[in-house]
């Protein structure tokens, strides 16, 4: 299940909502400085001008957001993805319909007993300049409900509900700090401290059903296996990890998924290429976006389909199926 260890971008621009697919550099560093910590704070000479410039050219916006990097598939080979407007269905037979409309959700996960959970996020307007959101459950048996109703701020803010989480429903999540500590939360509701690191900035992660967690520290990909070791696999996984005026692109990487042999794959959203990372940490390009397009998320089905989540730039997402013999459908 692919998560995001990041927490939800915040940032308070005034005017109406639009999407970009990538987060400007100067909203980086305004994350980086108010979360991350002095670590994390460097930027160019010219970052406070540029931030100045670009806050009064996008005067007319309000939230800029990265892409979801939501897709999962159910037992019955259902694959469910979010387009940060609706949440789709694609039938095995093709057909696509929307199973839950009108949310915001950049993550999906779900369970063994075929529940989809995701979230809707809101930002309320410029008088109250506040943040809220709610998360929801579409059971197996197509009932929607609100696991946890609406309320005031980010989901980060309560850390009662982690979308990464392996077979037996335990959930894992990022403390930043320094150091950054990793925790997984038993389905008991028992919270332990899976690992304790000097991480520079935990991104997106995912977990196997048997609980090794895998997550991006900024462009590097690290391995945690379940008794907490802590092992790099892979450094410098984008080659191109950096946006214009030199400042570090921290979307450069993004959705995270494993198959069933235990190799991980990475949407490279800064190369637009998804790696194919082996358990010896050997690399290989697994697939090519096609011109236009760039990938944020996917999975691989039990038949070894790799089913890829892609967004074509301004509120376009599109999911495209790569079979066991490179031949390619595209459903949108």
């Amino acid at each position: 299940m692919a998560g995001k260890g990041a927490r939800q971008e915040k940032v308070i621009i005034p005017g109406p909502m639009v999407y970009l697919p990538f987060k400007p550099f100067f909203l980086q560093r305004y994350h980086t400085e108010n979360q991350m910590g002095p670590r994390m704070k460097s930027a160019h000479p010219f970052s406070h001008f540029v931030l100045l410039f670009s806050l009064n050219l996008l005067s007319t916006t309000s939230s800029l957001s990265h892409p979801g990097v939501g897709i999962v598939m159910d037992s019955k080979s259902n694959v469910y993805y979010t387009d940060l407007k609706h949440v789709w269905r694609i039938a095995p037979n093709g057909a696509k319909s929307i199973v839950v409309r009108n949310v915001h959700t950049h993550e999906l996960s779900i369970d063994e007993k075929g529940n989809l959970y995701g979230e809707h996020l809101w930002y309320e307007g410029d008088v109250s300049r506040q943040w809220g959101h709610r998360v929801w459950r579409l059971g197996s048996d197509g009932t929607l409900i609100d696991l946890i109703p609406a309320r005031k701020g980010f989901r980060d803010d309560y850390d009662d509900f982690h979308f990464v989480h392996d077979r037996s429903g335990a959930m894992y999540w990022a403390d930043r700090g320094e150091p950054t500590i990793i925790r997984k939360r038993s389905p008991d509701g028992e919270v332990h401290t899976l690992a304790t690191a000097n991480f520079t900035n935990v991104r997106w992660m995912t977990v196997t059903s048997e609980g090794t967690l895998h997550l991006v520290d900024l462009h590097d990909l690290i391995r945690i296996t379940p008794d907490g070791t802590v092992q790099t696999v892979v450094r410098n996984l984008a080659n191109r990890r950096r946006s214009f005026l030199l400042t570090a692109d921290i979307h450069a990487i993004m959705g995270l998924w494993t198959d069933t042999s235990g190799n991980v794959y990475a949407a490279v959203c800064s190369d637009r290429v998804v790696r194919k990372i082996s358990l010896d940490g050997s690399i290989e390009t697994a697939v090519r976006a096609q011109p236009g397009w760039t990938p944020s998320g996917g999975l691989v089905a039990p038949n070894g389909d790799l089913w890829l989540l892609e967004n074509g730039g301004i509120s376009s997402v599109r999911v495209r199926r790569i079979d066991w013999q490179g031949k390619s459908k595209v459903f949108d």
